[in-house]
């Protein structure tokens, strides 16, 4: 009994060197295995399977002090700057489905001169999230010129803040070089647009090597986050030929959006369209399962949130996780592991940027 009890002791304290206390408890109560949806659903011979040219702690030799000071830079750039955290997230996410993680939408221009991923129209969200990745790049190239990739510093900033808005930390492989190249006309058909069909949307993701689970599950960062009115004036005002509105929305949240985004002349159209909305407006600085609940009762803000309800598999994925905040929240951090990992160059491919705007 003794002897039993010295190894159950000493399994706990590893894991809790390895994963924050919460995600501990949930992994020893609920070892990782895919269920038989995830199992079925993620495509078979990936780079995001195969990769194995990413590590942990990719710079402690070369630049041990980089991780420390994207941590405290991101700690002390969220307690000014609240929405920053929700916006990288979201930059990685657009970086990594356009022409993978290789911080080509950090690019002003390139060598073919033709428009960058950052002047599409889904990037407008993003001018002052560039401004912050240059000064964190210039904070880098102090302490380690001409080391670490603006492609990593985005991959560990967007760690910093998931973890400052709520979520266990942890490990991010790193070794991603960066792009060469960088256009707008590769955004289009790979940035799910906030009226995107479940249909397209699943399939973005499984060309990306993603699951429908990790779809889901990612679609839970916008429990952070806000979006402009014009996201949703089609859905409002405008969902088809025989409907001026979503038939999936619960009606009062219906008069809720209404009153934030009114539907006016062409004088104030314009000045509407940039209010901005809460994606999730109970705990909008906060990772949590509430995005879910709030789905399951109509409450999606975006057309393409709500669209998860409307099949039989993304339904019974969004009520597991209203339901079990633990496992979301331990899904979500290996979701995000594995979209890190999607397309990335690595060893000799591409370089690192000394300065991320430009290649060298």
């Amino acid at each position: 009994m003794e002897a039993a009890a010295t190894i159950i002791t000493a399994v706990v304290i590893l894991c809790w060197l390895q994963f924050s206390s919460v995600e501990c408890h949930w992994r020893l109560r609920n070892p990782r295995q895919p269920n038989q949806t995830e199992a079925s659903t993620r495509p078979q011979g990936t780079l995001l399977q195969s990769n194995d040219k990413l590590q942990d702690r990719f710079y402690r030799n070369t630049c041990p002090q980089a991780e420390n000071i994207i941590a405290k830079s991101v700690y002390d750039a969220v307690l000014v700057q609240p929405g920053l955290a929700a916006g990288l997230i979201r930059l990685h996410f657009h970086d990594c489905f356009v022409n993978g993680c290789d911080a080509s939408i950090l690019l002003d221009t390139t060598p073919s001169g033709e428009p960058v991923e950052k002047t599409s129209r889904a990037n407008v969200f993003a001018s002052q999230i560039f401004k912050y990745i240059d000064r964190l790049k210039a904070d880098i190239e102090r302490e380690c010129p001409g080391v670490v990739s603006c492609a990593d510093i985005l991959a560990y900033a967007t760690r910093e803040a998931v973890k400052e808005e709520g979520l266990p930390y942890y490990l991010v492989p790193g070794g991603r070089r960066d792009g060469l190249s960088s256009s707008a006309s590769n955004v289009a058909g790979n940035i799910p647009s906030p009226n995107e069909s479940l249909k397209n949307m699943t399939q973005i993701f499984l060309r990306k090597g993603l699951s429908i689970e990790d779809m889901v599950v990612l679609f839970g960062a916008h429990s952070i986050g806000h979006t402009h009115c014009r996201s949703l004036f089609n859905r409002l005002y405008n969902y088809s030929t025989t409907q001026a509105q979503d038939p999936s929305m619960d009606f009062a949240h219906s008069l809720y959006l209404k009153g934030l985004c009114p539907k006016a002349g062409p004088l104030f159209q314009e000045v509407i369209d940039k209010v901005m909305v809460p994606l999730e407006p109970i705990t909008p600085s906060r990772l949590d399962t509430l995005y879910y609940t709030q789905l399951l009762n109509g409450e999606g803000v975006l057309q393409s949130d709500q669209a998860l309800t409307n099949n039989p598999t993304t339904n019974e994925i969004v009520k597991r996780f209203s339901q079990n905040p633990l496992e979301w929240g331990a899904r979500f951090t290996n979701a995000m592991i594995n979209l890190g990992k999607v397309d990335v160059l690595t060893g000799q491919e591409g370089e690192i940027r000394r300065n991320c705007r430009a290649v060298n």
